[in-house]
């Protein structure tokens, strides 16, 4: 760990930032929930309705940082830690610099979860942090199966996979602030939940 370091802090405040944009403040919405779930189709159609709205956001995918930032790290539980630690602190300043950012992970342990919302409320000033439960049962995403991993799975292909393998549990969120019921809810009527959790709590506006 590096030693010689001092944090600078900035002189713009965070409600100077959001004073800017007017009609948002920063917040993470961090949607979690199995492979094929629909995570990503609804994080992608919520960032789109967000920025076509005038609104600055940012999408992060699960997949697509294992491009690059997270590159290094493989699916055992300490790479899967690791993961989301890192994507904590990325939302974290997305979030203080007064953006909407979208994040779609599995991100299947509890505690790792818990981590980056300490991250965001710890913060000074606190920054909102909003769990949404991409809620489709194993059956739904099996049947989904867009990238064909389950079949592997059902194979013998991947040996260790979120929500089927004893060794990679998935924690489904006791109290997220908001449930999306995946098998019964379409992408539209999921972003329009979100929307208007996101106005209801003032963090966009009407």
């Amino acid at each position: 760990m590096a030693t010689n370091i001092t944090f600078h802090p900035g002189n713009v405040t965070h409600a100077e930032r959001c004073s800017f944009l007017r009609a948002q403040t920063g917040a993470t919405l961090w949607l979690t929930g199995l492979s094929a779930s629909g995570k990503s189709t609804i994080a992608t159609a919520l960032e789109q309705y967000l920025l076509h709205r005038g609104l600055h956001a940012y999408r992060l995918d699960g997949d697509n940082i294992r491009f690059g930032l997270n590159k290094d790290l493989g699916f055992s539980q300490k790479d899967r830690e690791e993961n989301i630690r890192r994507i904590g602190e990325v939302s974290l300043l997305f979030a203080d610099s007064a953006s909407l950012c979208v994040t779609s992970f599995i991100s299947p342990y509890a505690a790792d979860r818990e981590l980056a919302r300490k991250l965001h409320t710890s913060h000074k000033p606190a920054l909102p942090f909003i769990e949404i439960f991409v809620d489709a049962s194993l059956a739904e995403c099996e049947r989904r199966d867009p990238k064909g991993l389950y079949a592997k799975v059902r194979k013998g292909e991947i040996k260790s996979f979120t929500g089927i393998s004893e060794d990679a549990p998935y924690e489904r969120p006791q109290k997220p602030e908001i449930h999306i019921d995946a098998d019964k809810t379409s992408v539209e009527d999921a972003v329009k939940v979100i929307a208007h959790y996101l106005i209801e709590k003032g963090i966009i506006k009407a």
